[in-house]
């Protein structure tokens, strides 16, 4: 992986748990990108996706509730929980750059959709 400088675009990644932002995050580092996942859904502060810097672009995952206690089928994600953290990313959704349901995609999918929406935007790395 490239060493990232500042002229390397930054991205912010924010989503539900088990939306895919771990894994994105890692294959955008791969390609270059100075991507990162903020843990936002687990915060009470709105805007910490912009914490450390305001990043090139947001990236918001998103995955129905189903799909997430498919992929954590041991942890206890009820509709209630799963309705805190989408209203503790609701900030970060209001200024994302980037949607993506990510049900029904598997990870090289969601990849090619944020790669493609960044380049819409001349973000390139």
């Amino acid at each position: 992986m490239p060493h990232p400088d500042e002229n390397t675009p930054v991205i912010h990644i924010v989503g539900v748990c088990g939306s895919g932002k771990s894994t994105l995050a890692h294959r955008l580092n791969r390609l270059g990108y100075q991507a990162r996942q903020i843990s936002q859904e687990h915060s009470g502060v709105p805007d910490l996706w912009r914490w450390r810097c305001t990043p090139d672009a947001l990236v918001y995952l998103d995955a129905s509730n189903e799909q997430i206690r498919q992929r954590y089928p041991t942890l206890n994600m009820t509709d209630a929980y799963l309705q805190k953290e989408r209203g503790r990313l609701a900030h970060a959704q209001d200024h994302a750059d980037c949607i993506i349901h990510t049900d029904g995609l598997d990870p090289g999918q969601v990849l090619q959709r944020v790669l493609a929406c960044l380049e819409t935007r001349g973000i390139k790395p």
